[in-house]
This record gives structure tokens, sequence and C-alpha cells, in this order.
């Protein structure tokens, strides 16, 4: 750390599942720190490699050309929360306490300050690490767009962009087979994405985990297209979306992870309900993981580069504890604590959802 206290050595991560636009957060961190006199260590793997002692410094050259770029060039987990950091013993997983190893390491890289790039996990994360004493800057990171502190997280647009392209290529095949295709898409708590891939995607059913749906009214809207010539549907699905009184569907657990329930399969049952009550054949698409990669719309790079330049703008300033965030058209910050109080969820009133219920879109609510 600087005798004089000024901010000199700052730690970058990535944690959670990767999303379009990670590498131009990094790029928008590395490129002014020189002109604020400060060197940038990457850190691999998120909180994987702060409790395994694992950074590198980032020059210039580490972050040219990545701004396009899908994924991370840090590497990122969703298994490393070092405050429950599962270990293997005797063929069994326990979990310990590693957040002293994350503080030893943040003392023996002298860093002055870390900027962790993250959604909601990894901003818990950060919330205990600064309430440790470590000088911590959150950046928002999400495809699901569920942190309620910030109006829009990037990567959500170009999770977007590939539900609404997929629709747009599903839609053709749907009405030359005359078929129900019914389309998963991300979305565990929150159907934002469901909620905006199909109303870009011209989606005829949109079923979100906010909002448990009605079977009857999902063959309802497929009977209803068929009486007005409409021999297809296309119904896109949130992967947490679940029957009025129901649960969601789960393929199984790994206590590895930070939310050990593996979500899927929800798109398959809906598919063989829909074609055993209606006798439309039904065919499924997952697109799982094409949300993650690829590369980030430009909407998603302007907006990850203003977030990296802007912490770094923090850290100079010394402005710890505190997140990152768009509201309306401006990017600010916000206290960390106050970010993880509660996630932003779809609600029935959401002019988004209104505005899908005016073109014919129906949500299936019970």
């Amino acid at each position: 750390m600087a005798g004089d206290g000024a901010i000199r050595r700052i730690g970058v991560l990535t944690g959670g599942g990767d999303c379009p636009g990670l590498n131009a957060v990094i790029r928008g961190v590395t490129k002014p720190a020189q002109d604020y006199g400060m060197t940038v260590y990457g850190i691999a793997d998120g909180f994987e490699g702060f409790v395994e002692g694992r950074a590198k410094e980032l020059r210039n050259t580490d972050v040219s050309g990545i701004l396009i770029q899908g994924g991370t060039i840090l590497g990122s987990s969703n298994k490393g929360d070092p405050f429950h950091w599962p270990v293997e013993s005797n063929g069994k997983i326990e979990i310990v306490d590693k957040s002293e190893e994350v503080l030893r390491n943040y003392k023996a890289w002298n860093l002055d300050a870390v900027i962790a790039i993250g959604g909601d996990g990894t901003m818990h994360i950060c919330n205990k690490l600064s309430e440790m004493g470590m000088n911590i800057i959150g950046v928002p990171k999400t495809i699901d767009n569920d942190l309620d502190a910030t109006d829009l997280t990037f990567g959500h647009d170009s999770a977007v962009y590939v539900v609404t392209t997929a629709l747009d290529r599903l839609h053709t095949t749907a009405s030359s087979h005359h078929r129900v295709i019914v389309t998963e898409v991300m979305g565990r708590y929150a159907g934002w994405i469901a909620l905006n891939g199909g109303l870009a995607g011209g989606a005829d059913v949109i079923l979100i985990p906010e909002m448990p749906f009605s079977w009857k009214k999902v063959y309802d809207k497929i009977h209803k297209r068929e009486l007005m010539g409409k021999r297809f549907s296309l119904v896109c699905v949130a992967e947490g979306a679940k029957p009025a009184g129901g649960e969601m569907i789960s393929k199984g657990t790994d206590f590895k992870r930070t939310d050990p329930i593996q979500l899927g399969g929800i798109a398959k049952v809906v598919a063989e309900k829909i074609e055993e009550n209606t006798g439309r054949e039904t065919r499924v698409t997952v697109l799982g993981h094409l949300q993650r990669g690829g590369s980030p719309t430009p909407f998603d790079r302007i907006l990850a580069t203003k977030f990296g330049a802007f912490a770094i703008d923090m850290a100079s300033k010394k402005c710890f504890g505190c997140m990152v965030a768009l509201k309306g058209t401006e990017i600010t910050n916000v206290a960390i604590k106050d970010a993880i109080v509660k996630q932003k969820l779809v609600q029935p009133d959401n002019q988004a959802v209104l505005a899908a219920k005016a073109v014919g879109i129906t949500f299936c609510e019970e």
C-alpha cells in the first residue's frame, strides 16, 4: 500500500457467471489507470484466484483489442465464495471460511483497493469484505438484470439480442411446419430476459418466475391462435418459471456453487403438456450458455466501458464500499450494502409487460 495514502495499486477481478462486456470493463479500468498514476493487477478466476494467490499486472497491451471479445481474459468462477469455500474431505463436501486468506493476499500484493465485477453473489461477497476493512468497489454484471440499485446491467442487452435472434429464426420454422416451439431462456428468479427477448422477438406466450402461470390459459392461447388461422405459436419461458401452485424445475444440485440448485427442464415440461393437451406438434429449444457467450452488443460495450472508467475514478477519490450504477442516463454510485437489499423483479404493471399484453402476448398468469 502507498505510504502517502494515495491509491496506487488496484486489483480487478470478474466473479460469477461470464457475460458479454466483462472485457470492456477490464479495459475501461486498465487504460485510464496510468493517467491516475495507478497500476492494475488482474486477479485470476474471480475470488478463487484471490484465495489461491493468483494475480498478475495488467498493461495496456494486455487489454488491447479485448473490447469486442466475449468472456473475460481474467477467468471467472461461480464456485468461489471465500466465505463458503467448498473443500472435499473423505468423499464429502465441507464448507469452510477462506476470507482471511483473501485479506492476506490483498496485503501481500500491497493492494490499495479492489474493483470486483459481478452480480448479486459477488456484491454480497464485496459487502462482507468491505466490512472486514478491504477497500472495494463493485461493478454490476448480470445478464438477468436483477440488481435493483442500477437501472441496467451490462450483459443483459447482449442476452436479449441472442433471444431475439433465436425467436426470429424459430418463427419461420414454426410457421413452416405448423408447430409450437418452446424456447427456454435464462432467468432464475427474475424474468427480464424472457420479457424483453420475448417482446422483441414476437413471442405469443411469455412465462416468467414472477407470474406463476395457468396451464389452461397456455392451452387456450394455442387454441385461440388456431381459430384465428395461426397454426403455430412461439412460447418463451424463463428457466425459473413455474405453474401456479407448482415448483421450479431443477436438473440437480451442485453444492460447490454459490446457488446449488441447477435449474433446467421447464421448456420440456411445457412442451409435453402443450402437445398432450392441444394435439399440436411441439418442439423445444434451450438457448443456455449462448446467452452468455459471444461479442457484446454496441450498447453493452458502451455501458461496460463507462462502468470501468467510472470505477477507476471512484478509486482515485477513495469512494470505497460502493457500487457503480446507472440511474437514468447518468453513471453514479450507491453503497454496496444498499445495492444488495433486494432483487429487481418484473412487476405486473411494468411498461414492458403492459406493452406485451397490448400487442396480444399473454403471460397466462393465474
